[in-house]
């Protein structure tokens, strides 16, 4: 019924046309050229009638003529007229057919059925293959076992469904699948959901697992996993997030598991450090111990020293300790540097024996390098591909060197940055001489952090320098060299500097003016400043939405970026001199400035009278479930109720006490 229609619509619409046509040249008024509404009216109920009254075969053969034939014959002036039609309309429309605008061709065109050339192409091809697989069926032999034949039109349905997955719609065209695979790899998780929406064939597209795969390399998961490893990684992606959602809300509320990594109670605490799931610690006796937080039934590793240090008694205590993934070093009282290995502990992979006292210490984040620096002479070491420890490069500087930090990404050609009184320098094996990267004579560098392309250096400001605004922070493009930009402007010292991973255009410092100060590098503005610490801020450290600062007094304090507002503290004595966290873990470590304090004697029976003289480590986990009672922090679910303890740094502002009775569960 709706093709009758059309046709006598086509027809009606081409006799109107003609007329329009046959007398535009003649003066004729208006009235007479232009049919009435009545006319036209009869006229099209009139080839209604006609068209329904023609037999079924010829309206099909009709209808089904080549578009492309049909517009030849149509704007052809040798072809005969139509039939139904005026025998003048070829001849003018070929006489006027230059002469004609275009509106007045493409409505011709509609009339005769005819579209664009480019989904002609993709009709005729459609056509081809259903003839194409009509005659390879017609083809085939006929096999007398039914199995066969059930088998083989699996087969031909296997390959009629790839054929129509590989054909990936997109507006007026069909392209094959690899290539909108291409084109939906530009596009987020959103977009990839709306797109899912559209139609079946985009749907499956939009499903596809290497795209979510790309998603997950993307936003930072499963970075070193392969598309095999897991079935569908849009589940996967998804509870990423949600676990990272959880994560989060267990930061901001304080809800996870806090342990304290004790090792001797006689035993005082001399410097902590952390990378990933690591601890090491080194302690007043001379003994280095190590932590995997990851799998607590080991307890700590002992790190032995070398058969020679053994037997000597007393043994000179640790002053500095690194870790990375890898190795584990720590430097002696005694001018004596080890290195071990993470993985087996045991006795050290690597030693060597110092002119002088260790006064830096530092070990990349990602390779096997160590950085040691003794007065004024500096030394990069690091393993062959056989494991054998060599120096790459070894060199003096003008000045006592401080600070030492190796620039993380750096795996081939390792790279130091120095800081020595008010001068800064970089240290690479490429080059034998280090390079001189500032120098402002008054002007002493006061703290040093690096990332994979910036230096910052807290400089400390004196005489004249003070009218210009008091203590700057500069930051320098270590490829180049030149000073970037110049931030901060306070009357106290800079005692921290962090460098962002996650967000490479802040930067985050802490001062002695008891503030945390975070300030936009691509801008110099400073985003916020923050009261932390009523004793000076001495360790700092953020990511993209959370600040973690130590102060003097031994408060760790837990900031959002975005709010500026502080979520929660947690106290302990000592400053706070070490803070490591990652997505779920955070690591604290108050380590006490005597390392003799008066009255304390280790030979002592009664060792818990010296346990605030020990410092501590303490290690929290977000990751926990919220639910479970255990999992809440300790200070939490205090109820007061030990008989034997301490209480002297209790520090509560309202304590969740279970009382006894309280509840219908008790």
């Amino acid at each position: 019924m709706a093709e009758d229609e059309l046709l006598a619509f086509r027809e009606s619409w081409k006799q109107e046309l003609t007329s329009k046509s046959n007398h535009s040249d003649s003066p004729a008024p208006r009235d007479k050229l232009q049919p009435s509404r009545k006319d036209c009216k009869n006229s099209y109920f009139e080839d209604f009638s006609q068209s329904r009254s023609q037999p079924e075969t010829g309206r099909h053969d009709a209808y089904t003529e080549s578009p492309q034939r049909s517009s030849i014959k149509e704007s052809s002036p040798r072809s005969p007229s139509l039939p139904g039609n005026d025998g003048g309309l070829s001849s003018s429309a070929g006489k006027t057919s230059k002469d004609q605008p275009q509106y007045v061709s493409i409505a011709e065109g509609l009339l005769h059925g005819r579209t664009s050339p480019l989904m002609d192409r993709i009709h005729e091809e459609r056509m081809r293959r259903k003839r194409q697989s009509q005659r390879e069926k017609n083809s085939m032999p006929t096999q007398p076992q039914s199995k066969v034949k059930k088998s083989e039109k699996l087969v031909d349905q296997f390959i009629q469904d790839l054929n129509e997955v590989n054909d990936i719609p997109f507006f007026d065209v069909e392209l094959p699948y690899e290539l909108a695979l291409k084109i939906f790899r530009y596009l987020n998780r959103t977009e990839l959901g709306r797109c899912a929406q559209v139609s079946k064939a985009w749907g499956c597209l939009a499903e596809d697992s290497v795209l979510w795969y790309k998603l997950c390399q993307k936003e930072g998961y499963h970075r070193e996993a392969s598309v095999s490893d897991s079935p569908s990684w849009k589940s996967t992606l998804r509870d990423c997030k949600l676990s990272d959602h959880t994560v989060c809300s267990n930061w901001k509320n304080r809800v996870g598991s806090i342990s304290q990594l004790q090792f001797e109670l006689g035993k005082i605490l001399c410097d902590v450090s952390s990378c990933d799931n690591f601890v090491v610690a080194g302690y007043t006796s001379g003994d280095v111990r190590l932590w995997d937080t990851l799998h607590w039934d080991c307890g700590a590793s002992y790190l032995r020293p070398r058969s020679l240090a053994c037997t000597a008694a007393p043994r000179p205590q640790v002053t500095l300790v690194q870790v990375n993934r890898t190795l584990a070093a720590a430097a002696y009282l005694d001018d004596c540097v080890e290195v071990w290995s993470a993985e087996t502990g045991g006795e050290p992979v690597f030693h060597y024996q110092s002119v002088g006292r260790v006064h830096a210490l530092a070990l990349s984040p990602d390779s096997p390098t160590l950085a040691s620096a003794t007065g004024v002479d500096v030394r990069l070491d690091q393993p062959d591909q056989r494991g054998y420890w060599r120096t790459l490069v070894q060199a003096r500087l003008p000045k006592p060197v401080e600070r030492v930090v190796l620039v993380p990404g750096q795996r081939e050609q390792p790279l130091a940055v120095l800081s020595a009184d008010d001068s800064a320098f970089t240290l690479s094996s490429r080059h034998a001489d280090p390079r001189l990267l500032h120098c402002v004579y008054g002007h002493p560098v006061t703290c040093l952090d690096a990332s994979n392309s910036q230096a910052a250096l807290g400089l400390k400001s004196s005489g004249w320098a003070m009218h210009d605004g008091g203590n700057k922070v500069q930051v320098y493009r270590l490829e180049t060299g030149q000073a970037e930009v110049r931030v901060g402007s306070s009357a106290g010292d800079f005692t921290c500097i962090c460098l962002g991973e996650q967000a490479s255009h802040l930067l985050t410092c802490g001062n002695k003016d008891r503030r945390v100060r975070v300030f936009d590098l691509r801008t110099g503005s400073s985003v916020a400043s923050l009261y932390a610490h009523h004793m000076g801020v001495t360790s700092v450290l953020a990511d993209d939405w959370k600040i973690v600062s130590g102060g003097g007094e031994g408060l760790v304090c837990v900031w959002e970026m975005r709010m500026g507002a502080k979520l929660w503290e947690m106290h302990n004595r000592h400053p706070v001199r070490h803070v490591r966290f990652t997505t779920s873990t955070l690591v604290t470590a108050n380590i006490p400035d005597e390392k003799s304090p008066r009255g304390a004697c280790i030979t002592d029976d009664d060792l818990t009278a010296h346990r605030r003289h020990r410092g501590v480590i303490c290690h929290y986990d977000f990751s926990e479930d919220s639910v479970s009672q255990e999992h809440v922090l300790p200070i939490c679910r205090s109820n007061y109720a030990e008989s034997s303890g301490y209480n002297y740094n209790i520090g509560l502002a309202v304590p969740y006490d279970i009382l006894s009775g309280s509840h219908p569960s008790h």
